[in-house]
């Protein structure tokens, strides 16, 4: 027998004594010995005994029965009654407190001994049994989907809190309470009423899946789409007692899987534009520089000096249109660099008044000598494109959109994630509708819109926040229902001058006399190349792809020192082509030339190679410039 701490409750001091006694000889140990309930109360809760053994009639306003009571349903310990004798209501109300046993007097030792074993034993496994119960509890009431739990008949025995959440109906509501009446589904789309999958699962036995376009009508008459599964429960003999029925909303996943197809969709337009933007700068640096050929030649009083100069700037404005093209999708090089904000927002302002539209008035007010800031050009369109997106379709009908630029001093304990010192604020707003308090604090999460579906992305202000962001800035708003939105942009000052990138023209064009291979499918370009290249006096290989590239630099004995290709090419593109040439050219240096740019590829040939990017359309000055630049080792201009 296990020895056990145990207090004693007996008002006869002369029976408490004997009682003490023989538990010592059993090898329990006596913690305490009390004759009230007051006292049996108090000294249970200090000891906290294995059992008590309680008289059921004590002297005081409280007996034994009352003070077990307490003691069982507070404190949780088990009670074993002595009595001599009692009456039937006794009895009755005794059986109501739960007891663990009943020891007559006078004592037997054996019985003593038999009844406390199997009392401390039935405790034990009650106390397992709780821990067990809580501990399925509070695994059910902590999963993220709705259980419900049923009798053979279909009435409800159990819910999670996520279930109550879900059907608008409490657990002790719902208890007994037939499921049809607790868990109200339909069809999304004809309306019609779903069959409840308990009641097959408890006709068949069999677990029992949800049709598809299910929703769940809660009780206040919200509807959740939902996905479930539903499962017979069964005895430790194999027999069915009831059914178990989990289920989730699925509002969330299903808003995760449209984004998912958006994205997919975003990913295979960018892809096509970028493709568009590539062939169409092939083009364009053909069209822009045999143009301005020609505008030479001519002279100005060439009586086709005025239709030449109308196709060069076509092509000019073609070149920022596949810029757009190539933002947009994220094909473009981030190329960073001192530049002067006003300037930046001017050379926006005639692309912004033609996409919001005649019905919006724009108004640029600039603070003269504003200054620098360091960033990509590209990147300063794309914040102003799509902040005036957001304004033109919070004013429908008619409105004013204003773009203000000036110097801000900020101080660390202004703003915490910004250094102190000064900062390029341009704001932009709009006399529109405002944003609506509910979606404040979500509108620079990617994916989040408040417009129709097809009518919007979810990610203009997500690219916005992670354009500045990247900057070393910050983007703040102000807005209020009916009267408008401000943003606020926050760009560090970069406190030094733009830098003026030196440019030739004719006979200044930058000369040498190296060998370079030129490698470009597209002929047309490859042609332009050549000519200009040749006529700075260097001497040149041609090259349709990298393979044909390849075979040129093994069978060439003399040396070539700069590669010029293309990045996109047919048989052989220039990654695998440059990998090829490492080990044939010494001290290979490379000129990048592209429709767009593939930034991983210039990080990972930077690395080891000498080299420079050329955006496509390019100008035969800008050509000659970069091929010398690569050749000198001037490369700092590159990004």
């Amino acid at each position: 027998m296990t020895p056990s701490r145990i207090l004693i409750v007996e008002d006869e001091a002369v029976v408490a004594l004997d009682l003490r006694t023989r538990l010592g000889r059993l090898g329990h140990t006596v913690v305490d010995s009390v004759a009230s309930a007051d006292a049996a109360i108090e000294s249970a809760q200090r000891h906290r005994p294995d059992l008590i053994l309680m008289d059921i009639r004590l002297r005081g306003e409280r007996d034994g029965i009352e003070a077990a009571q307490f003691i069982r349903t507070q404190i949780h310990l088990p009670v074993v009654y002595l009595t001599a004798h009692a009456d039937d209501a006794t009895i009755d109300r005794a059986r109501i407190t739960e007891p663990f046993g009943y020891i007559l007097k006078p004592f037997d030792e054996q019985v003593l001994r038999t009844v406390i074993e199997m009392a401390i034993y039935k405790h034990q496994a009650e106390r397992k049994l709780r821990e067990s119960e809580r501990r399925y509890a509070t695994t059910l009431a902590s999963i993220g989907d709705g259980v419900i739990a049923t009798d053979i008949s279909g009435c409800v025995t159990f819910m999670n809190s996520v279930a109550e959440k879900l059907t608008g109906w409490s657990t002790s509501e719902a208890t007994g309470v037939a499921l049809t009446e607790i868990f109200n589904i339909c069809n999304e789309d004809t309306r019609m009423p779903v069959d409840n999958p308990v009641q097959r699962v408890l006709i068949d036995g069999v677990v029992v899946g949800l049709a598809n376009h299910t929703v769940l009508i809660s009780r206040n008459g919200n509807e959740v789409p939902i996905d479930d599964c539903a499962a017979p429960i069964h005895d430790d003999n194999g027999r069915m007692t009831g059914a178990v029925l989990v289920f989730r909303d699925v509002s969330q996943s299903r808003l995760v899987a449209s984004h998912m197809r958006h994205a997919q969709k975003l990913e295979a337009v960018g892809q096509l534009a970028g493709g568009i933007a590539h062939d169409f700068n092939n083009m364009l640096t053909v069209i822009l520089n045999y143009s301005e050929m020609l505008l030479k030649s001519a002279g100005p009083d060439h009586p086709w000096s005025g239709f030449l100069t109308e196709i060069h700037r076509a092509g000019e404005r073609s070149t920022d249109l596949t810029r757009h093209l190539l933002t947009f999708c994220r094909r473009q090089l981030i190329e960073p660099k001192v530049i002067d904000l006003n300037d930046a927002v001017l050379h926006t302002q005639q692309m912004l008044c033609r996409l919001i539209g005649a019905n919006i008035e724009l108004r640029v007010r600039l603070e003269p000598g504003l200054g620098t800031v360091r960033v990509d050009p590209g990147q300063i369109e794309s914040i102003l494109v799509n902040l005036a997106v957001n304004a033109r379709d919070a004013m429908p009908d008619q409105g004013l959109l204003e773009i203000e630029t000036t110097n801000v001093a900020i101080s660390a304990n202004q703003f915490p994630s910004l250094e102190s010192g000064t900062y390029r604020c341009v704001r932009v707003s709009d006399n529109g509708h405002g944003i609506p308090v509910v979606h404040r604090e979500r509108i620079f999460e990617p994916f989040f819109t408040t417009k129709e579906p097809g009518k919007g992305t979810g990610l203009g202000l997500s690219t916005v926040y992670g354009i500045v962001r990247q900057c070393g800035g910050r983007i703040d708003f102000v807005t209020e229902i009916g009267r408008g939105t401000t943003f606020s942009i926050y760009l560090p000052a970069a406190n030094e001058p733009v830098r003026v990138e030196q440019t030739f023209h004719g006979s200044e064009l930058p000369r040498g006399t190296e060998t370079i291979l030129l490698v470009e499918d597209e002929a047309s370009v490859r042609s332009l190349s050549r000519h200009a290249l040749s006529s700075c006096g260097y001497t040149i290989l041609e090259a349709g792809n990298g393979a044909e590239a390849i075979q040129i630099a093994t069978d060439y004995t003399g040396k070539i020192d700069i590669v010029v290709t293309d990045v996109v090419m047919p048989v052989m593109g220039a990654r695998k082509m440059l990998e090829q040439l490492r080990p044939l050219l010494s001290d290979l240096k490379v000129l990048l030339v592209s429709g767009y740019g593939d930034e991983n590829l210039f990080l990972e040939v930077s690395e080891y190679l000498t080299t420079r990017f050329l955006q496509k359309p390019f100008t035969i000055a800008e050509l000659a410039s970069a091929v010398r630049s690569v050749l000198d080792g001037d490369v700092e201009i590159s990004r």
